[in-house]
């Protein structure tokens, strides 16, 4: 029987969990990191908590007999790609990576592409910049953006940051998916003036920049990390299939 590891909690992982243990020949091992409280978990064996680097998990490819890898974390999951490389290369497990494709900017959109989240939260200490800001980078995210002398952030995360919030942080704790409707009104509710997001794709978080358009509210979009030189890339679950059937 062909030995799967899924590497990741998205909704890209559990379908793509839910189809390969539908395969008789396939065992699939689904492997959460652990950093999320009540995650939806997929079907068949699930590990959680982290494996220690790619030291860890190498021994785990080896210890378990793993015949193949999909990494379907989060596209800003760097650190765990990377160890993934490191461990499939020291293995000769194969690898493939399965991301979501990015979102594209469209008509009325107004974004600004940036390379990382010091260089959103520089945009933000511009003179005249916006200074209501709905912050949707993550709860980890957070120590970043804030002190920035006159700035209001509304941070949305599906769980609670680490004490202490500062006073200029209004935590909203939610999780997707949202309604362009829904995104509408939190904007107005809160009179915000910009959003600052990650590149995260898929269409769950997405209402989000449908609202800012139609309301003409600026984005400050956070690119996605390259991957690690030579690493198979797909961006659907059909495709991650096949290759990892096969």
């Amino acid at each position: 029987m062909r030995r799967v590891l899924i590497l990741g909690g998205t909704a890209e992982a559990r379908a793509l969990a839910a189809e390969l243990a539908a395969d008789p020949g396939v065992h699939v091992v689904s492997s959460l990191a652990g950093r999320v409280s009540n995650p939806r978990l997929p079907v068949g064996e699930v590990r959680e908590g982290g494996f220690g680097g790619p030291d860890g998990l190498a021994a785990f490819l080896v210890g378990e007999r793993i015949d193949a890898v999909v990494d379907a974390t989060h596209p800003f999951a760097q650190r765990m790609t990377a160890s993934a490389a490191e461990a499939a290369a020291r293995t000769g497990v194969p690898l493939l990576v399965l991301r979501r494709p990015g979102w594209q900017e469209g008509p009325g959109d107004a974004w600004q592409r940036v390379g990382s989240l010091r260089e959103a939260a520089d945009r933000l200490r511009a003179p005249g910049a916006p200074t209501r800001v709905f912050l949707t980078t993550g709860r980890r995210s957070l120590p970043v953006f804030t002190g920035l002398p006159g700035v209001w952030l509304l941070a949305r995360s599906v769980d609670p940051p680490e004490p202490p919030v500062p006073d200029n942080v209004h935590v909203l704790l939610d999780r997707g998916p949202y309604t362009v409707e829904g995104e509408t009104a939190l904007i107005r509710e809160h009179r915000l003036e910009v959003l600052v997001t990650k590149d995260s794709g898929g269409r769950m978080t997405a209402a989000k920049l449908v609202a800012a358009r139609e309301l003409g509210l600026p984005v400050i979009m956070v690119n996605r990390p390259a991957l690690p030189p030579g690493v198979r890339l797909v961006d659907t679950v059909a495709a991650a299939a096949d290759w990892a059937q096969g």
